[in-house]
């Protein structure tokens, strides 16, 4: 639930203090309707904090952003969608050309820039659409997070954005971020591309804590189709703009900005998952009773990550024996005698499981409510008190026909 102390406001990535966007089409995608080369900057250096994935198969940008923001700092984030820069022998040349093509015409060190990119893997490209494009995409700067979030999207159909206000003390701060994501997610960090920006003054040290301390219970927590993509990276750029005293330690204040960063991510991470590739479903597994965090954590990826579970909640059906199975072999240790299912939506909440076992249950009451685009399988065990929440989709006939001809 939503913190009391935190306000939804418009303006995405560009609703803090000193942060610009834009997104162009600049020719990488053949598509002269769709952007395809985003662009955030702060008007001044940033705090910078990023996690990657550990795929062991990288995208040469991750390999220069993690060299530039070695310093914890930056001051521009770009992102090109339609392909992923990766495995390409001139790879990191042709990041590090990006970064200077950048830098020449914001008047700023290449170093200062994170870069990005996604799309497909294994497609070589060349600095010429960047050299046509990045004149035009500084040029038209301004509060276009609408237009930096369409730019980064691959195979999403709904731009992902959100933004907050939320108090420092005496000092109203602002955070926002957009996100891509719909294919190639699973929970292994990080999980797709997200960019957030907010002018709270924070060191670099204390906004890489936040943000690692949050991606076990974010964006770890959410899988589309299990597969890790190469290229994934979330970025935090913080400005310091709205003037409070800089957090430098743990206390109410870095409490307060990990909230507001919770916030974010958290709606991004169901906005992704609400977006899989063929989705008709946000689906949200909530485990509570367990005997660990980790086990918690186990138990709720499992049932996420489950083909069989997600093609019933694509089916409308009430399969918990499904669920059942999902949480025998997800490695977590539990009571299988204390296990109890329901599942949850709009349209209301039907128990079909108690004691481990099943109970009679009105079949036409479980498809009403498993009809709806948001449903929540809650499971409650008997173990303990920890807790822990996944974010997936349902499994549909349209993800086999994206990724069947995703390349050609």
């Amino acid at each position: 639930m939503k913190s009391e102390f935190l306000k939804t406001i418009e303006g995405g990535v560009t609703a803090a203090k000193g942060f610009s966007a834009n997104g162009v089409h600049c020719g990488i995608r053949k598509n002269r309707n769709k952007r395809d080369l985003a662009l955030i900057l702060s008007d001044c250096r940033a705090a910078a904090a990023c996690v990657y994935t550990t795929n062991l198969v990288k995208g040469a940008p991750i390999e220069v952003t993690r060299s530039h923001v070695a310093d914890g700092y930056a001051q521009a984030v770009v992102c090109n969608s339609g392909n992923a820069n990766t495995c390409n022998a001139d790879g990191v040349e042709i990041a590090e050309g990006i970064c200077d093509l950048l830098a020449e015409q914001l008047g700023i060190p290449a170093s200062d820039v994170v870069v990005a990119s996604t799309g497909v893997i294994g497609m070589k490209l060349s600095l010429d659409p960047f050299r046509a494009g990045i004149p035009e995409l500084v040029e038209g700067l301004g509060a276009h997070s609408d237009f930096a979030a369409e730019a980064i999207m691959t195979t999403d159909t709904k731009k992902k954005e959100i933004a907050f206000e939320f108090p420092i003390g005496e000092t109203v701060c602002r955070i926002g971020g957009i996100a891509k994501g719909s294919g190639m997610i699973h929970p292994d960090m990080a999980t797709m591309l997200v960019f957030i920006t907010t002018d709270c003054a924070i060191s670099p040290d204390m906004l890489r804590e936040a943000l690692r301390g949050d991606i076990g219970e974010t964006f770890n927590m959410l899988s589309v189709d299990g597969d890790t993509s190469t290229n994934d990276m979330v970025t935090v750029l913080a400005n310091g703009r709205a003037g409070n005293e800089e957090i430098v330690s743990y206390g109410p204040a870095f409490e307060a900005f990990c909230a507001a960063l919770r916030e974010v991510n958290t709606y991004l991470c169901k906005r992704m998952a609400a977006d899989g590739e063929g989705a008709s479903k946000l689906i949200e597994t909530k485990i509570s009773g367990a005997a660990t965090k980790e086990d918690a954590r186990k138990i709720a990826k499992a049932i996420v990550c489950s083909s069989l579970v997600k093609a019933a909640m694509f089916g409308a059906d009430a399969n918990w024996g499904r669920v059942l199975c999902a949480i025998g072999y997800s490695g977590a240790e539990v009571n299988v005698h204390g296990v109890q299912v329901d599942f949850v939506s709009r349209a209301g909440r039907i128990t079909v499981c108690r004691a481990g076992a099943g109970v009679d249950f009105d079949e036409a009451e479980a498809a009403k409510i498993l009809k709806e685009d948001e449903i929540t399988v809650d499971v409650t065990l008997s173990d303990g008190a920890a807790e822990a929440t996944a974010y997936g989709c349902d499994l549909t006939y349209e993800y086999v026909r994206i990724n069947g001809d995703y390349r050609t």
